[in-house]
């Protein structure tokens, strides 16, 4: 893809002078002014994306995600919702009370794809669709479809499921992503109205009470004062955080769990409830944490990450394990085909842990981070950009897992905002330098904290290679700090500034090179990328004599179409051997495909009895058979077929 040129010149809001900022300044998070980050994500448009492996993935969500799934929001009604209210459409009522959000994530992906490269005839299919939608809003701000008309006396009496400030959440982030790609603020205006509505009448005694059934305005309130300066919609996030409206609202425990909200944030000590309310409640107190340095906020934050880190993620970065309430389950409760893992909830875990290292600058955030994307999220999407997976599970017998469309689309436009503002997760600076966070062919186009202009490029064959080599070249000889991310999965890895080894590599770290750098320095840095097997703690017990194998960031997988025998009779064997990595491409869009020595049962496994006495077994007859394992994220693009993430030990 080619660089962002933004020509047009739009409004440029009143700030106070730390908040002042050019549109095309603001990153995905915009942290500049925020006093307890210790780095600043640079712009989305100042990374380009080169050939290899995000490429495609995002060539796909530009070309195919946004506009198919743009079509389908038409046809299923979703903008009509708003035709009708303004009386534009003589159209019914359609699809679930949460669906305005669906095209405002759509706005969000489009925008973020717009300060990658300009398409002016998607921004006129933006404004349209903002005109549209604000065409419905009423006089006093308030905006949700499905709560006007004869439903209108139901807004703010049903706030456990109503979901009217999950939705503005989600108007006030596509309005900021697109005033950031164009400098139009008029969709992020409409947003602010109804912000102000609720300021205006919400809050504590004498005020009416507000709740965040589903959390997700937090973190847009947090973002919509980084863009503004305004401190009462900071004000307004701390409230909802705070959860002093249990009582007033007559909530019970079993709400309050399921919707991580509507108790103090700060007394949350282990994750409950619904995954993707729990993640979105996460980041919104992470950003909260950011802009206040609240101790109470962090150490619950703190807390809760080793909750799940220790015992409710999944090794593809996925978390939710329960169906019933899209929920997570207890402590080392990890099934694998019940797994529901929403994407939506992955790609919350990947925005909370951008947070975290944003607050930290501690790699283990960005290893968490990595881990979802290449996994948990990156498996939520076809190679052909069309089909989609709400679930994603870790093992199947074959049934359809990917959808053009759900009558609940949430993961769809989530997928394509997340694909869409990849760039602004790459590199971040702070006064001493930059930060280099992810790898891949690509080319940064910014300046140091000092005004010194800096061009980083990288090139690699990463993940399916281990070596990196980065060009650095600011303007002119400048003396600054360079943050390298070495990966905690790689065993050994090496750095070399300009031929010559750096000290102090250490996996799971970002290692400071700090020297005065001339342009067209060239630091170097290998990973190793051996496949390993993953072992699960005990514990859970599933995973008991199975084995999960990982290459670099990538979970790999057992997948019908490449065994010689139903997937759930194979084992791996003679584990002295190593792994053969060979890069296919014309498999899958091409991927490295791992193959070792195993066993497949001769008799299979289903025309085994149900129980047999241990005592009287004799060993089961196997015969050798190939193992091919292929990338997690690449299954069910062939069709349905049985697969297994976890695989039997000898």
């Amino acid at each position: 893809m080619k660089p962002l040129c933004i020509l047009l010149v739009g409004a440029f809001l009143a700030l106070p002078a730390a908040y002042a900022a050019d549109w095309r300044d603001e990153g995905v998070l915009y942290l500049n002014s925020s006093p307890r980050a210790v780095m600043h994500p640079v712009p989305v448009h100042a990374v380009t994306i080169g050939e290899g492996f995000w490429y495609a993935r995002r060539k796909a969500n530009v070309e195919r995600s946004i506009p198919t799934m743009l079509q389908l929001l038409e046809a299923n009604g979703v903008v009509d919702n708003f035709r009708r209210l303004s009386g534009r459409k003589n159209a019914p009522l359609r699809g679930p009370v949460y669906t305005d959000s669906d095209i405002y994530k759509w706005i969000e992906g489009a925008a973020f794809a717009l300060q990658s490269q300009r398409d002016p005839a998607l921004e006129k299919t933006i404004d349209a669709l903002v005109d549209d939608i604000l065409a419905a809003q009423e006089p006093s701000g308030y905006l949700h479809t499905h709560l006007s008309g004869d439903r209108a006396k139901d807004r703010f009496m049903q706030m456990t499921r109503n979901h009217e400030l999950y939705c503005l959440g989600h108007m006030l982030q596509a309005g900021i992503a697109y005033y950031r790609a164009t400098g139009n603020r008029r969709f992020l205006d409409g947003g602010i109205k109804f912000v102000d509505y609720l300021i205006a009448n919400f809050g504590p005694a004498p005020k009416r009470p507000l709740l965040t059934g589903h959390p997700e305005l937090e973190l847009a309130l947090a973002e919509l004062y980084r863009t503004t300066g305004e401190h009462k919609y900071l004000d307004l996030a701390g409230y909802l955080l705070s959860g002093q409206e249990t009582e007033r609202l007559h909530l019970r425990p079993s709400e309050t769990d399921y919707m991580f909200s509507g108790v103090p944030f700060t007394s949350r000590t282990q994750f409950v409830g619904h995954a993707v309310r729990a993640m979105y409640a996460s980041s919104g107190a992470t950003d909260y944490y950011l802009e206040t340095g609240d101790a109470a906020y962090w150490k619950t934050l703190q807390t809760l990450w080793g909750d799940m880190t220790a015992h409710k993620m999944y090794i593809t970065g996925g978390v939710g394990s329960r169906s019933e309430g899209e929920a997570f389950g207890e402590a080392y409760e990890l099934p694998n085909a019940q797994a529901y893992t929403e994407s939506c909830a992955a790609i919350g875990n990947l925005m909370w842990n951008f947070r975290m290292l944003a607050a930290t600058g501690d790699a283990r955030y960005t290893d968490v981070l990595e881990r979802a994307l290449y996994n948990g999220i990156n498996s939520g999407m076809s190679l052909d950009g069309t089909l989609y997976c709400y679930r994603n599970p870790l093992a199947s017998s074959g049934e359809k897992i990917r959808n053009a469309w759900y009558d609940t689309t949430c993961c769809p436009p989530n997928i394509e905002r997340t694909l869409a503002s990849l760039p602004g997760y790459f590199y971040a600076t702070d006064k001493d330098g930059l930060w280099v966070h992810l790898y891949h062919n690509s080319d940064l186009d910014w300046h140091l904290e000092n005004g010194v202009p800096l061009r980083v490029k990288q090139e690699t064959g990463y993940p399916w290679k281990g070596r990196v080599t980065l060009t650095v070249s600011p303007a002119r000889e400048t003396e600054f700090a360079l943050r390298l991310r070495i990966p905690g999965w790689s065993r050994k890895s090496e750095v070399r500034v300009n031929g010559k080894p750096v000290a102090g590599v250490a996996a799971g770290q970002y290692l400071l090179v700090k020297r005065n750098w001339k342009p067209g320095d060239q630091v170097t840095l290998d990973f190793s990328l051996e496949p390993e097997l993953l072992a699960s703690n005990p514990l859970v017990r599933e995973n008991n004599h199975a084995a999960a194998l990982q290459r670099g960031p990538l979970v790999y997988c057992l997948e019908q179409p490449d065994q010689k025998a139903p997937v759930e009779d194979l084992r791996l064997s003679d584990l002295s051997k190593p792994f053969v990595a060979d890069f296919d491409p014309n498999l899958l869009e091409g991927v490295v495909v791992l193959r070792h020595p195993g066993e497949a049962f001769q008799q299979p496994l289903q025309d085994e009895p149900l129980y047999r006495p241990i005592a009287l077994e004799e060993r089961m007859k196997t015969k050798p058979v190939e193992l091919s394992f292929i990338p997690y994220y690449a299954w069910a693009n062939r069709g349905q077929y049985a697969m297994e993430v976890w695989v039997p030990l000898p």
